[in-house]
């Protein structure tokens, strides 16, 4: 098989990079942060030579406390931020009805990794997840997407991912492995050293056992 590996950073999956397995054909894609860019690099490199899946791993906030070095795979998707602050209260544009929650490829506004065979051979607890373009640090924010998403972790590109994936039906995996609470905002409170070890650790195994049938619907 053909992998496409993908993350936003290099030192994301920076062990897994210096060391890509053997087993299959892989390749990896730096996007840079943010759903815009990962959206671009992901079209041009499908364009280019279209795989067989793709993995994208990298941290994320949690908004569960305690959770820091903890891998989770994700199952399904809400891009957070899209909509508008109207009267003290923040609208999507599905609340708004410029958009219907089940055109394609959402259901009910999520964007649904269907792949759960792939997901369930992970061993991981699988969770759903926001894709925001400023790291939430509001209070009111924070309350919102608790409770009318109720996403366990936040990241900056996870959505894209999924958005284009289900659109180009490329079989996909996205990992996330927290680094800190979300709206924490002491860095020293964060750690990306235990984070990304944990990831490319589990990244590691996840490649090492990955076969063409469990990547089918």
């Amino acid at each position: 098989m053909y992998i496409l590996l993908v993350a936003a950073t290099s030192f994301e999956i920076q062990p897994t990079m210096a060391q890509l397995p053997r087993r299959h054909e892989m390749e990896a894609l730096l996007t840079g942060v943010g759903s815009i860019p990962t959206t671009w690099s992901l079209m041009r490199q499908i364009g280019r030579r279209r795989p067989d899946c793709i993995i994208q791993a990298g941290i994320a906030g949690c908004f569960i406390p305690g959770a820091i070095g903890q891998v989770m795979a994700i199952k399904e998707e809400a891009f957070g931020d899209v909509g508008v602050q109207e009267n003290g209260a923040f609208k999507s544009v599905f609340d708004l009805h410029l958009m219907d929650s089940n055109t394609p490829p959402f259901t009910n506004g999520r964007l649904v990794n269907p792949y759960k065979k792939w997901l369930d051979s992970t061993g991981l607890q699988q969770v759903r997840a926001i894709t925001i373009n400023e790291i939430s640090t509001t209070p009111s924010r924070i309350e919102w997407y608790q409770q009318n998403i109720a996403p366990v972790v936040e990241s900056m590109e996870g959505a894209a991912h999924h958005y284009v994936c289900l659109q180009e039906n490329i079989p996909f995996l996205q990992l996330r492995s927290v680094s800190n609470d979300v709206g924490q905002r002491d860095k020293s409170k964060w750690d990306f050293k235990a984070s990304i070890a944990a990831l490319n650790s589990k990244l590691a195994g996840i490649l090492e056992d990955l076969t063409p049938d469990i990547i089918t619907l």
